[in-house]
């Protein structure tokens, strides 16, 4: 189950091609052999960009699918999957 609305898809959607259009710009600015520091730049900046939507699906699963599970005595399972993913994102 998915516990984001209309409006976080359009909102996630657009960074996503935001993101998706600065990927395409890294690989010009290596074809043009730009200078190293100006791709790492763009490289955080895609890094931070898919910082911001995984917190936002982590805080919209959290506070939706996590709750529910709870609510309906899953908590237990839901708790360990959620841990499994929390350990993902720290490696």
């Amino acid at each position: 189950m998915n516990s984001l609305c209309e409006l976080d898809k359009k909102e996630l959607t657009n960074r996503l091609k935001r993101i998706e259009g600065q990927v395409r710009g890294i690989q010009r600015m290596i074809d043009e052999e730009k200078y190293c520091v100006d791709i790492l730049n763009q490289i955080n900046a895609i890094q931070g960009g898919l910082k911001k939507v995984s917190l936002k699906i982590f805080d919209k699963h959290v506070h939706g699918c996590v709750q529910r599970a709870v609510k309906n005595e899953q908590g237990d399972e839901i708790i360990d999957e959620l841990m499994n993913v929390v350990e993902k994102f720290t490696k």
